[in-house]
């Protein structure tokens, strides 16, 4: 009964903070869901360790440290104004300066800035890296650009950008519509602005600062960090099936390291619908989608056409017998009922390459029935990961290896995944992967807001 009692007590506390929350943050619904998540594993851990009960930690963990919003003006191919809106939400730097991605899509909001802020705050202090955590962009569709209207585009979102961030202070790299082609404009600009050459931006070109495995370091990693989940359960990635949501670098470059491991990859997908690979994805032919999306920003529609493979316009690949599942596309992908129906099909481990792709009902569901889950701000951290050590090539002036660059990306994995194993165990050879992140994650973060006193 106590227990009960406690419980409740605990989730009324929830429901108070929340309702507050979304009062001071109205119409914000993905940062309030992030932040949902995230409080409810690590309410009850601040009950039982009196360090961290002063409520202006969370407060302030919720409150970023700086919004700046901004237009972007430039000028297309046929002499036409343009407008756009840009943003940076610095959330955090209680740890290092602030890191986090761009990213240029029309859905952009500062809803979802800030919950991308919000959770890479926690995904940066996983990695140990001294990293705080930031996130922006602006509302602009790549798709559909020529080349010369994208680099006007990214010469004036840093025209105005370049002034704050810097090495030391806040490090932007790719998201969703942000590749190599738009960093690269992007630095050049900023180069150009404050004549000066340094690691203020990470997903370079190789050829100017950039670190090898960084367009693949958050697919690799997600699937190092399944690889980890199943280890502890003493299983291995061979033989079993997959699916993926997805066809940009996350979700091709998981399907490229899930095939290494001899996992057969039954579909992909993109907004227009899922890609349906009867005997599994085949290497030549998933070099062949890769120039097809990466180079030629194709639909996957028009590949499946091509290629002779069944195509379900407007579906998710959810519905598909498989062994594993890996998100990769973009926030709140898989509700509660598809979250059921991979578990009716077979699927015992999610590992998620994006960020927030399960809704609150699609995780209940996965804890329910017990499956392997790793929310993003553990699995798919090895894209951060990754830009933290080319920040550190590039303020040692020497690049590293390939190899070099794998080993490291694996063993912060393998360091992510005993983090949260360590406070998400419940004692009975289950993970509460969720449980485990936040509160591993919130440690590091609260410990340095503490010590630092009131700033």
């Amino acid at each position: 009964m106590a227990t009960l009692t406690k419980n409740a007590s605990v989730e009324n506390e929830v429901k108070k903070f929340i309702k507050r929350l979304s009062e001071r943050n109205p119409n914000e619904t993905e940062f309030i869901q992030a932040v949902e998540e995230v409080v409810e594993s690590i309410l009850p851990f601040i009950k039982n360790h009196k360090k961290y009960s002063d409520p202006f930690i969370l407060d302030r963990l919720c409150e970023p440290e700086r919004v700046i919003m901004f237009n972007i003006p430039w000028l297309d191919d046929k002499g036409n104004y343009r407008l756009n809106r840009g943003y940076r939400v610095q959330m955090n730097s209680a740890i290092g300066p602030y890191k986090g991605g761009l990213r240029f899509h029309p859905s952009v909001n500062l809803s979802i800035l800030k919950f991308l802020a919000f959770e890479q705050v926690f995904k940066n202090s996983l990695t140990t890296l001294p990293l705080g955590g930031a996130k922006g962009g602006a509302d602009f569709d790549p798709k559909g650009k020529t080349d010369n209207e994208i680099m006007k585009f990214c010469q004036s979102y840093m025209t105005e950008m370049y002034r704050y961030i810097g090495a030391d202070v806040d490090i932007p790299a790719g998201d969703i519509g942000v590749n190599e082609k738009e960093i690269g404009y992007m630095f050049g600009q900023y180069k150009r602005l404050k004549t000066q050459f340094n690691g203020v931006i990470t997903g370079k070109g190789l050829s100017f600062g950039g670190s090898p495995l960084r367009p693949e370091a958050t697919g690799y990693g997600t699937v190092y960090f399944a690889r980890e989940m199943l280890k502890k359960q003493g299983e291995k990635l061979d033989g079993k099936t997959a699916v993926i949501s997805g066809a940009g670098n996350v979700a091709l470059f998981a399907a490229e390291k899930l095939i290494e491991h001899n996992v057969k990859v039954l579909a992909v997908s993109d907004s227009g619908g899922f890609m349906f690979i009867k005997d599994g994805l085949m290497q030549d032919v998933l070099e062949k989608l890769m120039e097809f999306k990466f180079e030629k920003r194709g639909r996957l529609k028009k590949f499946a056409e091509e290629h002779n493979y069944d195509f379900y316009n407007g579906e998710k690949p959810w519905a598909v017998k498989c062994d594993m599942a890996f998100p990769c596309a973009t926030q709140n992908e898989i509700y509660g009922e598809e979250a059921q129906k991979l578990v009716d099909n077979g699927c015992k481990l999610v590992s998620e390459g994006a960020n927030m792709p399960s809704t609150k009902e699609a995780i209940d569901v996965f804890k329910k029935n017990k499956i392997l889950y790793g929310p993003g701000k553990a699995a798919n951290a090895g894209g951060v990961a990754i830009s933290g050590l080319e920040m550190v090539q590039n303020s040692n002036h020497r690049p590293w290896t390939r190899e070099e660059v794998n080993e490291e990306l694996r063993n912060i994995m393998r360091d992510i995944h005993d983090e949260c194993t360590e406070y998400g165990n419940d004692g009975n050879g289950f993970v509460d992967y969720v449980k485990g992140a936040n509160i591993a994650g919130f440690i590091k973060v609260a410990d340095a807001m503490i010590a630092q006193g009131l700033v």
